[in-house]
């Protein structure tokens, strides 16, 4: 359960389009999360990291960050996040790193666990508050 394989990365430029134009989004700092829930596919979540070259203009911290949150993704994703996910359904997720500075790892992955509840909560909201 702790991989994160090719299908499970958001690359369809519809879905991407779909995913910005008819989702709902939430700023968590340094995290900004774009979601929606689709009819099923493959799998239950599909994911995508952004790091924006705007405020990191070196490749290097923009790989940094971005190996970061994909790993902590690795590790928190089957705990915190695939349990709420109803079935039937895929969740797209976009996240956005918008942060000033690199963070440590701990802090990051102490942001990420406030950001699954924050999405999990929302996520009932949207659904009735039929789950957990």
């Amino acid at each position: 359960m702790y991989t994160f394989k090719k299908e499970e990365r958001l690359c369809s430029q519809k879905l991407i389009d779909e995913l910005f134009h008819n989702g709902s989004s939430f700023l968590l700092y340094p995290y900004r999360v774009n979601y929606l829930l689709v009819k099923s596919m493959e799998v239950s979540v599909k994911v995508l990291f952004q790091v924006p070259k705007r405020k990191y203009k070196r490749a290097v911290d923009r790989n940094l960050i971005k190996r970061r949150i994909r790993e902590i993704y690795r590790l928190q994703k089957s705990q915190c996040l695939y349990p709420f996910i109803p079935d039937g359904s895929t969740l797209l997720l976009s996240i956005v790193y918008v942060g000033k500075e690199i963070h440590d790892f701990s802090l990051m992955e102490e942001k990420s666990k406030k950001l699954w509840m924050n999405l999990v909560k929302q996520l009932q909201q949207q659904m009735g508050g039929n789950a957990e």
